[in-house]
């Protein structure tokens, strides 16, 4: 009898103990922060800022951008990779930090798969090839013939490693440098200058370039023309085949979010993309927004990861 006396009683505390736990905090519960890791002003900026704006209507939450530019976006994954695993800390993440970064450097900063959640794409950015107004070519065509002519005379830039293998992809063997930038706004001042002939930049800072004469839009890389600058054909079109870097952006939280969180934000993230000003805003930048759940983001994610690799090793890439 006393020792069922003693195993009730235990019950009871136990039972009561569990009642006394407090229930866990209401998701999101403060200010959200959505990291990005290059300049105000860039296309990841402008995409990042109008979806911290939709975001936080979607949650109910202020939602704060927080510019971390520099090294490919390492700089913001790593700020990400750290913060605590809440779902309050996120990474507007692009196929530069997410896939080149990892496949192109000799000691990856991170592991993309085992130190981040894939919550939710966010769509395409539009890229044109642009060349100086002054360059005598009006097509790809010309301007590879330029190339073939004059060995080493004329280079390119790029603002990030995945804009500077789309040209290794387009210039082949030819022998072209390549010039680093921090942003694509200063290596167009050069092009513009004839400093840099050649550059795959986006479409929220390419067509004000065009438009006013100081360059020239010789293709786009997505599979369909841009709205921005219907005349400039693709890729495709061109026979470009062998171009296959795609642009793209997602959002991305800490490797062990819980399941609930993870599926509310990317739930979240879904709805604004869907929302009409949402779309009007990011069609006005060239951007092809659209959401997918968080498994089929990490499923694109992989078959991206895989892909650049590959275009990688077929071209014998090595990064310093």
């Amino acid at each position: 009898m006393q020792r069922r006396q003693i195993l009730a009683l235990s019950a009871a505390t136990l039972a009561t103990a569990a009642l006394a736990q407090p229930a866990p905090a209401p998701f999101p519960s403060k200010p959200l922060r959505l990291v990005v890791g290059f300049p105000a002003g860039g296309a990841a900026d402008v995409l990042t800022r109008v979806m911290a704006t939709a975001l936080a209507k979607q949650l109910g939450q202020q939602v704060i951008v927080d510019n971390r530019p520099g090294a490919d976006g390492i700089i913001a994954a790593n700020e990400v990779l750290h913060a605590p695993a809440d779902g309050h800390t996120l990474l507007m993440g692009t196929n530069t930090t997410m896939v080149a970064v990892p496949s192109l450097r000799p000691n990856p900063p991170f592991d993309p798969f085992r130190d981040f959640t894939p919550l939710s794409s966010a769509g395409n950015f539009s890229v044109f090839l642009l060349v100086p107004a002054t360059l005598p070519v009006n097509s790809v065509k010309e301007l590879l013939e330029l190339l073939d002519a004059n060995p080493g005379k004329y280079n390119s830039a790029s603002s990030n490693s995945a804009a500077e293998l789309a040209m290794i992809q387009l210039v082949g063997k030819r022998k072209v440098v390549n010039a680093r930038y921090k942003g694509d706004v200063p290596a167009l001042t050069d092009l513009v200058g004839g400093r840099i002939h050649m550059i795959f930049t986006t479409g929220t800072t390419a067509p004000a370039f065009v438009k006013d004469g100081r360059a020239k839009a010789l293709m786009v890389l997505q599979s369909e023309r841009s709205q921005l600058l219907p005349n400039v054909p693709t890729g495709k079109e061109l026979g470009l085949g062998n171009l296959t870097i795609l642009p793209w952006a997602g959002f991305f939280g800490p490797s062990g979010l819980p399941p609930a969180v993870r599926d509310r934000l990317s739930t979240a993230l879904q709805a604004a993309l869907e929302t009409p000003e949402v779309k009007l805003q990011l069609a006005q930048q060239g951007f092809d927004g659209y959401g997918m759940s968080s498994p089929q983001f990490a499923a694109f994610f992989r078959k991206q990861y895989d892909g650049f690799n590959q275009v990688v090793k077929e071209n014998n890439v090595k990064f310093e």
